[in-house]
């Protein structure tokens, strides 16, 4: 957990059904969970699925005075189309975590750190071909240190809907997947 005041702004964007506003939403049960301040903004495109997802999420140990995320202190990029949208506005010695199995280009940015986490790869080989936002999100929540990998699996049965709760161990596998890819490629930037 970080100490002192802090305001971290997480913007969280793929396309429909790659699960961002399910990452979204249990990062943000996660955090209060812990008796953090947080707020959640979900938008989806006009095509859910196959369209545009993405979600602004704020956590803070005050409150926060503005749920909107116009330069997010981290971005969680599963396709191209989100790294080219919203790489501008991170902010600079932001934390960018991209997901390299559908992201072919750089992100032309040297001024982040960048993590480079193949996450629909790492899923598929779990045999969770669904779980590539669950391996991005345990490779954020390891490398900004605000929360654990375990808050975020102990929250998990609050925020799948209980027709899903025979993917929790998959979905916790995956998640606690993306944390041991960042602890070994990325040891450097673990807080």
């Amino acid at each position: 957990m970080m100490a002192g005041n802090f305001l971290e702004e997480v913007i969280i964007a793929g396309f429909g059904g790659q699960g961002v506003i399910l990452a979204g939403k249990l990062l943000t049960q996660t955090a209060m969970k812990k008796d953090l301040k947080v707020s959640y903004i979900p938008a989806y495109g006009p095509e859910v699925r196959g369209g545009t997802a993405n979600c602004m999420v704020v956590i803070s140990d005050e409150s926060v005075a503005c749920p909107l995320v116009v330069s997010p202190t981290s971005l969680i990029v599963m396709n191209k189309a989100s790294l080219l949208k919203f790489t501008p506005a991170l902010k600079s010695g932001g934390l960018m975590v991209m997901n390299r199995t559908l992201i072919d280009v750089a992100a032309g940015r040297d001024d982040i750190t960048l993590l480079e986490v193949p996450a629909d790869d790492i899923a598929l080989k779990l045999d969770n071909p669904r779980g590539a936002n669950m391996v991005a999100l345990g490779a954020y929540v390891t490398a900004r240190g605000i929360l654990t990998v375990d808050d975020v699996a102990a929250c998990m049965p609050d925020v799948l809907a209980k027709r899903y709760h025979d993917t929790l161990e998959a979905n916790i596998k995956t998640l606690k997947a993306g944390a041991a890819y960042i602890r070994e490629h990325y040891d450097a930037v673990v807080s």
